[in-house]
């Protein structure tokens, strides 16, 4: 009996690189599924590619990985699509007892998701150049390649999205001024206080909608302001919680059954971004603690 096909060494590479690359289109896209299709199609490049001609795979991949991110962020302009197909994976769902220390994971996680929704005020040539450079210390020289641009062109774009993320305060955990804000937030939105919410909200502010007919986007605060289906599920009584370590609330309906789980990212003493959960099959797979 032959011995199996030694693995073959291109492939092997690959694959060491997979989940750093998947981390970078996910970056910069904002979607796991995405991501995956970016990384999919990076592999179909290089296989197709005299891999004899590459000198740095791990620089090459991350070339290519950008180069298709960026098509597709520069596509969303134009056609816009809904972006966060996935905005709150995996949540984890507590019960908020207020103000308090969080470990390095709940850190991680709200900083994570946070960042995400910083990112996507930024221009695709921004994101890029800061994701890229200070997520992943790729050098100026490179991404200026990737974006046909000088080196110093490129630093000035990473250092104007540098400073919008700075200026946007980056959200970590939830703290007492963030949770204030939300407070602010539902009781405007129980009383129907068209004005209360318009002061609380960032003029840009993003809500998605995950429904059980799909994903719903939202931008700007006074569509925001004005959505009947956010209004309810804020105006609904229920229970303070941290979703992946940011502030939110979790409803239940008069049966017991959850009505939906918002997360709210307050950044600059607004809320920035509102990610509400609709879907009872995805609400059923949520660990939700008890009403109260």
């Amino acid at each position: 009996m032959s011995d199996p096909s030694p693995p073959d060494p291109i492939t092997e590479a690959f694959e060491a690189q997979r989940d750093r690359l998947h981390g970078v289109a996910h970056r910069m896209l904002g979607s796991h599924a995405d991501a995956e299709d970016v990384v999919q199609e990076a592999w179909l490049r290089l296989s197709r590619y005299d891999t004899a001609t590459i000198h740095n795979l791990a620089g090459w991949l991350t070339t290519v990985v950008g180069r298709i991110s960026l098509d597709v962020l520069r596509a969303r302009q134009t056609h816009p699509v809904a972006p966060y197909d996935d905005q709150l994976p995996e949540l984890v769902v507590t019960v908020d007892d207020g103000p308090a220390p969080e470990d390095d994971v709940a850190l991680a996680d709200s900083v994570g998701l946070a960042l995400l929704v910083v990112l996507e005020s930024l221009g695709p040539n921004e994101r890029l150049a800061f994701v890229l450079h200070d997520l992943f210390a790729v050098p100026f020289d490179e991404i200026g390649q990737i974006l046909g641009k000088s080196t110093d062109a490129t630093k000035m774009l990473a250092s104007r999205a540098r400073r919008k993320v700075q200026a946007t305060g980056r959200p970590t955990v939830a703290g007492r001024e963030q949770r204030e804000v939300v407070q602010a937030f539902l009781a405007a939105a129980r009383r129907g206080d068209f004005e209360g919410l318009l002061r609380v909200l960032d003029p840009e502010v993003r809500l998605t909608v995950d429904t059980s007919d799909g994903v719903v986007v939202i931008l700007g605060a006074t569509k925001v302001a004005a959505g009947a289906q956010l209004s309810a599920a804020a105006g609904a009584r229920g229970r303070a919680v941290l979703v992946n370590g940011l502030p939110g609330i979790v409803s239940w309906r008069e049966d017991g059954a959850p009505l939906s789980v918002i997360a709210f990212t307050v950044a600059d003493g607004r809320i920035a971004g509102i990610a509400v959960v609709t879907d009872p099959a995805r609400l059923a797979s949520i660990d939700l603690p008890d009403p109260g």
